[in-house]
């Protein structure tokens, strides 16, 4: 299937999605974030395992996306975000890592891994996206669209280009992921 008619084809898209969703979730699973004791050593600042994990991720994805962009294989559709819709986003997010100890990534991975509690949360985990879209309407009207930020993107933002921003990142990812190993975590 050429790159064009992959773009157009929505089913396709989701079937790549489905995989690279499966294999982000063993990854996580393999690297031993979806274990509770590791999320807590995380809360607790004795276990930098997450910190490491996402980070890493982080700078494989930035990478790729910035990659796949230049080379046109990519059209970013950014939403403009907002105070109002960060504090929220944040106390929802915030209150369910707090109840069950898991993110909904860790938590899908820890269900595949035979977790119940996280079975138990990932079920509270939809109650709680209906719930959420349910109120959307009334929330998007009151709160998520309060202090709307003044740009999309960091790059945006700083008035310079993406070329300049990513490797500045990816440098500062990495002295911190060297900086931990240096430490011990």
């Amino acid at each position: 299937m050429a790159f064009d008619e992959l773009r157009s084809n929505t089913k396709a898209q989701v079937l790549l999605g489905l995989i690279f969703g499966i294999i982000f979730g063993f990854l996580l699973q393999k690297g031993g974030v979806a274990s509770y004791d590791v999320i807590l050593g995380q809360l607790l600042l004795t276990d930098f395992t997450v910190v490491q994990i996402m980070m890493t991720a982080i700078l494989v994805g930035m990478i790729g996306i910035y990659i796949m962009k230049a080379a046109g294989f990519v059209h970013l559709h950014t939403k403009v975000g907002s105070v109002g819709a960060t504090v929220i986003g944040g106390l929802i997010f915030g209150a369910g890592f707090a109840v069950l100890g898991y993110c909904p990534g860790t938590a899908g991975a820890a269900v595949g891994s035979g977790a119940l509690d996280a079975l138990v949360g990932m079920i509270g985990i939809v109650i709680g996206a209906g719930i959420f879209a349910r109120l959307y309407p009334r929330l998007d009207r009151k709160v998520l669209n309060r202090g709307i930020f003044p740009a999309e993107t960091i790059p945006e933002l700083l008035g310079v280009r993406a070329a300049f921003i990513v490797p500045v990142v990816a440098v500062l990812i990495v002295a911190v992921l060297f900086l931990l190993r240096m430490i011990g975590f």
